[in-house]
């Protein structure tokens, strides 16, 4: 289709709006309505929709705008949906039984985070982990590891999840280790890690056979489906969600609309 014809078909779309928005304003207002509906929503001819083309043409921000605008209220209406499952998943979040928690344990705010030790975006945001809880004393962050990049993903996870079991007092330094160390997080790299910490491969064995990672995935996984997880990281603060590496202002701003208002977006 020529960029003329497209044009046009856009114009017949926004003619047949306009139409049928204005036969309802008649509706309302008791003003005269014509005498179909197929000529309330008819375009006005070749002459109207030249008309728009033109417009168009000259003003093309205007699309832009329609863009913009339809892209706000698609990431309103997720961020709807995301609170609603938010409520839902309450304990299986903030109540975790399978996750290390970083920070005040008693914080009254609380970041969760989703993550992927090979998830590049993950690395480079653990520096905003470090920085939020450094910054807030009134932060609890809790960590939900989501093996979403293959085999070798779900390997270091189990052996994490053993590590955690073994020696939770030290799953921090083994968690900013193993993330920031630069090599692929694989069962042995992750295990070189847990070393490296006190805790060889018979205590990381023996923690696999006692605690299996099985339930911990499909928890988490089934809660990422639930709030809408797309991909590594994303975050919960209060009754927000964060998609992707968002940096640590946008965490922080959200973190002082809960302390201010008790909501990611204060109005």
């Amino acid at each position: 289709m020529s960029s003329k014809g497209m044009t046009l078909a856009v114009a017949a779309v926004f003619a047949t709006a306009i139409a049928s928005a204005a036969a309802t304003t008649a509706a309302i207002y008791g003003f005269a309505q014509p005498e179909s509906q197929e000529q309330a929503a008819a375009p006005a001819g070749d002459d109207f929709g030249t008309k728009v083309h033109d417009y168009l043409v000259e003003n093309p921000e205007v699309l832009l705008d329609v863009q913009v605008a339809l892209q706000r209220k698609q990431a309103e209406e997720q961020q709807k949906a995301a609170s609603a499952a938010l409520a839902e998943n309450q304990d299986k979040i903030y109540q975790p039984a399978y996750d290390a928690e970083l920070g005040n344990p008693d914080g009254a705010i609380t970041v969760v985070e989703f993550f992927d030790y090979n998830c590049g975006y993950c690395r480079r945001a653990l520096s905003d982990m470090d920085e939020i809880i450094a910054d807030n004393n009134d932060v609890r962050f809790i960590l939900k590891e989501i093996p979403v990049l293959g085999p070798e993903s779900e390997a270091a996870q189990r052996v994490s999840y053993a590590f955690f079991k073994v020696a939770p007092e030290k799953y921090a330094d083994f968690h900013r280790a193993l993330m920031g160390s630069g090599n692929r997080a694989t069962d042995q790299t992750a295990r070189a890690v847990a070393a490296a910490f006190g805790v060889d491969n018979a205590a990381i064995d023996q923690a696999m056979e006692e605690y299996p990672a099985e339930e911990a995935l499909a928890e988490h996984f089934a809660l990422a489906q639930a709030v809408g997880v797309t991909g590594t990281p994303a975050y919960i603060v209060g009754d927000t969600m964060l998609h992707g590496a968002v940096g640590v202002d946008r965490i922080q701003q959200v973190i002082d609309n809960v302390r201010d208002c008790g909501s990611g977006t204060c109005t």
